[in-house]
């Protein structure tokens, strides 16, 4: 026990001393898809954040999107005083719901967690304030009746304990979006567009699920995916009561998803399509962002009005639905229109005077709990973080199931093309432990390791053939990956650092996406641990390339 604690602490000491390389060769063009041939987009000129990471604000009055980047889907914002909240569609991660501040649209920080409890999938929701109390509004799946309506709630939403779930009820629905009527009731609009009226604490519902709007229909021989009305998100402005709605499909093909809006004098309509319909859609495969939708509209910092939403970025479907932001121009005639133009290309913030931030670090010490604002275990059970221990800047991962397919790995989001992670994996007798790029229990790369051999994982599976055994009496091995542009090089080292092994296999993984493996996820970096001894993990650093 005394010499793999020693040549762990070796491990760690030459890990800290060498710099991540720089990748080699350069990047590659984005792949286009599928069909007609097209160029991809000249790759934009981000600022380098902490790490490399790329970041929206350019320092200079202006940002360029996404202004969070990796997989933040369906987005919802909310305007408090001076102060913006957002949060996204947290699918099976535990904790989930991570509610990230901004006061200017553009620099986001996360603050934590909402939910800390396995609830199943966990879609699209609404984040809203009624008198002192903060909301979230929420769809879930938890296997025993299918999806339904829950609603969770604090008073202090930069640090306060969120309620439990709170079952509305509202079986067979999605994407809930909250609003106050004109006669002072509260309302509840899901996909359809229906809605339901609330009581007055908001905690269950005062009538009949109802049709509320018929959506403005695009023209059949447009490419979408399907009509899929959802993400009602609604807002009073000068008398009128504004319906924001995605239609056409979150994915499939880039054409499909789009935003469109609607206005009535009262919650009850009737309801007036906007002329300019849709607001947002990606047109054709050259743009550099494709199936955008999912708009919430929001107030800006200097009473101009802005548009949040969600979309994939061109050839980087791996990386998930990402934040975008375009501001919105009100005509004479009391209706807005999109105003951002070429998404490529940099736009005025919302907040010139406002400070760029950096951002926040991937690389992780283990030294402090980041469950919720960067780790987060994939689909565990009621028990799951219990398996999460840190202690000496290390982080014991106790196992789950047999191997990657089963387990409940630790992941974390990432947003760059391309980049360079290392971490520090001990692997004692009976365990087995690794790092990979997950997507879901279907679709994982990676590398794993026990006591005898390092095992290679190819999409979803263990080839046996290609395991290599490890040097008789190593301890700790430090594991590299390079992600350039997809291409996927490991490496490891049993000394510390000091020398290193290329493993003979590389792997591409840009068809590891939704349209492929469904699910609406991303590809995201993970630390998996199955068998009977728990996995230690240390000195995990990133770096964008």
């Amino acid at each position: 026990m005394t010499t793999r604690r020693n040549l762990f602490k070796g491990v760690l000491a030459g890990a800290a001393i060498a710099p991540l390389p720089l990748l080699a060769g350069t990047q590659a063009n984005p792949p286009a898809v599928t069909g007609t041939p097209c160029p991809a987009p000249a790759a934009p000129r981000w600022r380098a954040g902490i790490e490399g990471q790329r970041r929206a604000d350019l320092g200079d009055g202006r940002y360029l999107n996404p202004i969070v980047a990796g997989d933040r889907p369906d987005p919802t914002v909310l305007k408090d005083g001076d102060d913006y909240y957002m949060t996204f569609s947290s699918f099976r991660d535990v904790p989930g719901i991570v509610v990230w501040h901004s006061t200017d649209l553009v620099n986001w920080t996360p603050l934590g967690p909402a939910l800390r409890q396995p609830l199943g999938d966990v879609w699209a929701m609404d984040l809203c304030r009624h008198g002192d109390r903060y909301y979230i509004y929420l769809p879930a799946n938890p296997g025993d009746r299918g999806w339904r309506i829950f609603v969770i709630w604090t008073d202090d939403i930069r640090g306060g304990r969120w309620s439990d779930p709170v079952d509305l009820g509202i079986d067979g629905c999605i994407d809930p979006g909250h609003v106050v009527g004109e006669d002072g009731r509260r309302y509840l609009f899901v996909n359809g567009i229906r809605k339901v009226r609330l009581t007055d604490d908001g905690l269950a519902t005062d009538g009949e699920l109802e049709p509320a709007y018929a959506p403005w229909r695009y023209p059949q021989e447009w490419i979408t995916e399907n009509f899929a009305p959802e993400g009602p998100k609604l807002f009073w402005r000068e008398g009128w009561l504004y319906l924001v709605t995605a239609v056409g499909g979150t994915a499939g093909p880039v054409t499909g998803h789009m935003v469109i809006a609607a206005r009535s004098r009262s919650v009850h309509g009737p309801w007036e399509h906007c002329p300019h319909n849709p607001l947002v859609r990606t047109r054709t495969i050259d743009e550099p962002w494709w199936s955008r939708g999912h708009a919430t509209l929001v107030q800006g910092p200097r009473d101009d009005w802005w548009m949040v939403y969600h979309g994939y970025e061109h050839g980087y479907r791996t990386l998930g639905r990402q934040v975008l932001l375009e501001p919105v121009e009100w005509t004479a005639d009391g209706w807005f229109r999109a105003g951002g133009g070429d998404l490529s290309q940099p736009l005025r913030k919302p907040q010139p005077a406002s400070t760029p931030q950096d951002g926040e670090a991937l690389s992780d010490d283990f030294s402090r709990d980041r469950l919720g604002t960067q780790w987060c275990l994939f689909q565990p059970d009621a028990g799951g973080l219990a398996r999460i221990r840190r202690a000496d800047g290390t982080l014991s991962l106790v196992g789950a199931g047999s191997s990657p397919a089963d387990s409940a790995p630790l992941l974390c989001t990432v947003g760059d093309r391309s980049y360079e992670i290392e971490v520090t994996v001990d692997v004692p007798a009976g365990g087995e432990g690794g790092l990979l790029l997950f997507y879901n229990h279907k679709a994982f790369v990676g590398l794993g390791f026990t006591p005898e051999a390092v095992k290679n994982f190819q999409y979803a599976e263990e080839h046996p053939w290609a395991r290599v055994p490890r040097p008789p009496g190593a301890g700790p091995v430090r594991v590299r990956l390079g992600n350039d542009a997809h291409v996927l090089t490991w490496r490891y080292s049993f000394d510390g650092g000091r020398s290193w092994q290329l493993h003979p296999t590389r792997m591409e993984v840009s068809g590891i996406h939704h349209n492929v493996f469904g699910g609406f996820l991303s590809l995201r970096p993970g630390l998996y641990s199955c068998g009977r001894a728990p996995v230690r993990f240390a000195d995990f650093r990133y770096r964008a390339i």
